[in-house]
Parts: C-alpha cells; structure tokens; sequence
C-alpha cells in the first residue's frame, strides 16, 4: 500500500473514532453533568432544552464515523479500494468542513474546532496526495 495512503487512512480511521467518542458523549451521556458540562452547558435546566439537539447530533456523528471506518475498512481489504476511497473521502471530508463551520460559528470554539477537524482534513490530503 502507498505510504500516504497508509497515513491517510490511519488519520481518517482515528478520526472516525474521535466521532464515535463524541457520538456516546452526545448521545449516550448526556444526562451526566460532567458530560454537559464539557460542552459549555451551565445547569440541569439547559442541558434538558439542549438534550434533544445533543441527541441528534451525536448520530450525525456516528454516521460520520461509520462512513469513515466503512471507507478505510474497504481500502485495507484491497476488495472495493476505488470505493472506499471515495466513501473515506466524502466522510472526512464532510468531518473537515463541519469543524470549519464550528469555527465560522463561534470562534471560542476554536479548540474543539480543531480536535474535530484536524485529522479528517490530514487524512483527506493524504489521502489525495496517494492518488496523484
């Protein structure tokens, strides 16, 4: 296998894991204080209003994840790599730019803009840069 495309995989499969852990968060314990809490949300009342939003964000993570790790599962098994490159790809990619939304929203969010978007967008450059 190219070497960038081993890195980039190994970046977008991180990555998709990264988006499982915020999908539990998100979805699975949010009724923790402490989970709320990491996400700037101040008191039972508001993590209440906001739990519906929570919920369903965290599936857009998983979903997220799922097309990730399905578009790296792909190309390491060398059974559909155009395929998986392809679903890799748009999932990182779609990871990427959702971060880059996070930022344009609340540039306090910077942090976790950053924790969100960093690896999907190395693992998409790698990723093409194997395909030149």
């Amino acid at each position: 296998m190219n070497p960038l495309l081993l890195l980039g995989t190994i970046a977008i499969a991180i990555a998709g894991l990264f988006h499982i852990a915020i999908f539990m968060l998100e979805s699975v314990l949010w009724s923790k204080p402490s989970t709320w809490r990491r996400f700037g949300v101040r008191s039972q009342e508001e993590a209440d209003v906001v739990a519906p939003m929570a919920y369903n964000q965290g599936f857009y993570n998983l979903f997220l994840a799922a097309g990730a790790l399905v578009g790296v599962v792909l190309i390491w098994l060398g059974s559909l790599p155009d395929a998986g490159v392809a679903v890799a790809l748009f999932a990182a990619a779609s990871m990427a730019l959702a971060a880059l939304v996070l930022l344009l929203s609340n540039r306090r969010l910077a942090r976790a803009a950053a924790m969100q978007g960093a690896l999907p967008l190395l693992g998409v450059i790698l990723v093409v840069l194997s395909l030149l």
